[in-house]
């Protein structure tokens, strides 16, 4: 029992949600189970997820004009990016549920802590997919096919730490798909600028997703997981710095490529100034990055939301420039 004023977890809650969540404090109990298994108490992957889509349609809007269809596809990405988010969570603990039991970060997931069956996860994932492609099919032709080609990096990635130290490329290559799909529902078509911006998330989720792994490197060493923490090791903030200069050069590359001739010159710089701020806080996190002390790799995890909204921002003003 709580010793006196003291307010007691809710019953359910995971290890790593962000206290006093909304799912724990205010969504109907009988939903609770199911969101936190679509990670609805901890909304960071939603955002990383947007993210890269809102890259993709504010530069595209820069650099062939803003469309009112625009609007949609930001708020559709929106919804799309809970879902899909949701979807793949899902399919993770599914697939993981034996891993997740034997860490104690994520034992008190909803799967091994027995919220949930493997059979109603099962219900619940396919739910979310049919929602998202529902949204997906508002977008035009070529779009919808480039979103039903993710599937396949979302069903791989949750395997990749069985077989290779680098599972968080594949998580790369699925979470910014989204940078090309997006693209090409603005565009129509594919084009270099969002091809980098791809390449540049890439090399950002390798950053930001190795701090977030040192949180586990102990238990995933026990029970033979991999990852990019256990194989940088002691190198990592020397490592990760390579990967901040990667993916800030190849969003440099993707922003004169796309407004170079396209735009004018302050909307130029305005977008180059979204860049130098995103660069600025990916160093601010690797000044401050500890990767034995897990609750400062989790925070500086959950920043890179703020990291970035920087280009969206500066991106989105670049569109009046």
């Amino acid at each position: 029992m709580p010793e006196t004023g003291e307010t007691p977890e809710p019953q359910g809650q995971v290890f790593d949600a962000y206290k006093g969540n909304w799912v724990d404090s205010d969504a109907p109990e009988w939903t609770r189970p199911y969101l936190r298994l679509s990670r609805a108490d901890r909304p960071i992957g939603t955002w990383l997820l947007l993210l890269p889509c809102w890259w993709s349609i504010t530069l595209a809007a820069a650099s062939t004009g803003f469309l009112w269809l625009d609007l949609w596809l930001f708020v559709g990405t929106a919804i799309g990016a809970v879902l899909m988010r949701g979807a793949g969570c899902t399919w993770n603990d599914i697939t993981d549920r034996e891993f997740d039991g034997e860490v104690a970060r994520t034992r008190s997931r909803p799967i091994p802590s027995g919220q949930v069956t493997v059979r109603g996860a099962m219900v619940w994932l396919v739910v979310q997919c049919l929602v998202a492609f529902a949204i997906l099919l508002t977008f035009n032709w070529n779009a919808i096919a480039m979103g039903i080609g993710s599937l396949a990096l979302v069903a791989i990635y949750p395997f990749a730490k069985r077989f290779t130290y680098w599972p968080q490329v594949f998580l790369g290559l699925a979470f910014n798909w989204g940078a090309l799909l997006l693209w090409v529902a603005h565009t129509g078509t594919l084009g270099w600028p969002a091809v980098l911006l791809y390449l540049s998330g890439i090399a950002w989720t390798i950053f930001y997703d190795t701090v977030y792994a040192h949180q586990d490197k102990e238990d995933d060493a026990l029970i033979g997981v991999k990852s990019t923490a256990l194989l940088f090791g002691a190198q990592t903030g020397r490592i990760l710095h390579r990967f901040l200069l990667l993916s800030v050069a190849l969003m440099t590359m993707a922003v004169f490529l796309a407004l170079v001739g396209n735009s004018s010159g302050a909307g130029l710089f305005v977008a180059l100034l979204g860049v130098a701020g995103f660069a600025g806080h990916l160093y601010w996190q690797l000044s401050r990055l500890d990767t034995e002390d897990g609750a400062t790799c989790l925070s500086l995890f959950r920043s890179n939301r703020d990291a970035g909204l920087i280009p969206v921002l500066f991106f989105g003003l670049a569109v009046l420039g």
